[in-house]
């Protein structure tokens, strides 16, 4: 995999690919009541406030659900791939590419950490691997 296609990026997600090419896994976070949010956008769905801050997220989560696609194949895929729903420790989730793992080993529940992979044109992507348990109170 060394190409893929280059993501929208608009004002209220630029904060968001910018982080992940310094390696950062950033979230929005309401200004106003503190609520976590993702995928970015410029209103909170809790209190309606358009003011929020970055925050990095620890990267670490587990798998919440997964899919893996066999059609259409993509030439900027290697088969099978593993497209995860994470759920990130600090409580919302988001959609990336689990790696390092042999399909038939994924499960829910299994703990994932963040890695950050770069391609051909620029593009950083947040993708996942599996990773120990974490201790028992620490994130």
């Amino acid at each position: 995999m060394t190409g893929r296609l280059a993501p929208a990026i608009s004002p209220d997600t630029e904060f968001f690919w910018r982080g992940l090419r310094e390696h950062k896994l950033l979230i929005q976070r309401c200004a106003g009541c503190g609520t976590l949010r993702h995928p970015p956008r410029p209103m909170c769905p809790c209190c309606r406030s358009l003011a929020w801050t970055a925050t990095e997220s620890s990267g670490r989560g587990t798998v919440y659900s997964y899919v893996m696609p066999h059609q259409p194949r993509f030439p900027f895929f290697e088969y099978p791939y593993i497209v995860v729903l994470v759920e990130l420790a600090e409580g919302m989730r988001l959609v990336s590419n689990l790696c390092d793992v042999d399909p038939a080993d994924v499960a829910v529940g299994m703990p994932v950490e963040v890695f950050y992979q770069s391609f051909d044109n620029d593009l950083v992507l947040h993708q996942f691997r599996p990773s120990p348990p974490c201790p028992e109170g620490r994130q």
